[in-house]
């Protein structure tokens, strides 16, 4: 098969760099934006009037979107009438990190998973109340059309990777869960009550692994093991998915060895 050349089909691949930054359409984002990137090139803490002139906004607009950035950790205020980026941002920057590596990590070990079994193998993220498909290692003659593509979500109710995380949760966090999403389902197998799902979760707790019984999709049954970080904290899931009259339990051991593979290039020395 001839594979395009992407980048001679864009005239301005080449001066991709050069290209204007876009710019957001809100005009409140825009300020925002412009201030972060203010703040971004100073190590040490500006003052509202400095941030107020490089800006060019006045000091009470200003003064205005600093004070709702501190109330969200995005802004730290040293002293009054100083600031400097905060430790949210650093957060979110961690969690990023961490799922981009943890998807260049796991490609290669969920291929070789793929090779062996030829069934479709799934790296997927929490994100609020559902699950994220972020990687995807499969085969056309594994005999399943994939249903969600890479980005997909689905909630975590319905998934094994979701159960996986939805074990971690504590009684007052899973009520609040099912009274956010009412435990809808999908297919006549969904758990869609409160008092079955937690009886499920204890079993996910007992043998750190999931299962989906054609629960989000008819026809499509998946088994799910989690993936750490060096913290020890659930980060990701790997699951292999296939039709409902193919799934082997023979695989599960094979899907924890792999999860635990690339948990221990995560840095998580628990899954020696």
């Amino acid at each position: 098969m001839k594979t395009l050349n992407t980048e001679a089909t864009r005239p301005d691949a080449r001066d991709a760099s050069k290209a204007e930054p876009v710019r957001p359409t809100i005009q409140v984002l825009e300020r925002t934006n412009d201030l972060l990137n203010i703040l971004a090139r100073y190590n040490q803490p500006l003052s509202l009037k400095s941030l107020a002139e490089q800006s060019g906004l006045n000091i009470s607009t200003t003064h205005r979107i600093l004070n709702d950035l501190v109330l969200a950790r995005i802004v730290h205020r040293p002293s009054s009438g100083h600031y400097q980026l905060g430790m949210r941002l650093l957060e979110l920057g961690n969690l990023v990190k961490a799922r981009l590596n943890v998807r260049s990590i796991a490609l290669p070990i969920m291929r070789r998973l793929q090779q062996k079994i030829g069934q479709t193998i799934n790296l997927s993220i929490r994100q609020n109340d559902e699950i994220v498909y972020i990687e995807r290692a499969f085969s056309e003659r594994s005999g399943m059309q994939v249903v969600r593509a890479i980005g997909g979500h689905a909630p975590l109710h319905l998934t094994s990777t979701g159960k996986l995380f939805l074990s971690t949760y504590d009684k007052a966090a899973l009520l609040d869960y099912a009274k956010r999403t009412q435990l809808k389902g999908n297919t006549p197998n969904s758990i869609s009550s409160l008092e079955k799902l937690s009886k499920e979760l204890e079993t996910v707790r007992q043998t750190q692994t999931a299962r989906d019984h054609e629960e989000l999709e008819i026809g499509v049954s998946c088994m799910a093991a989690a993936i750490y970080d060096d913290a020890h904290q659930v980060i990701a899931g790997l699951s292999i998915s296939s039709p409902a009259n193919r799934m082997q339990e023979s695989w599960l051991e094979l899907l924890r060895e792999t999860a635990r593979e690339i948990s221990r290039a995560m840095g998580d020395a628990q899954s020696e």
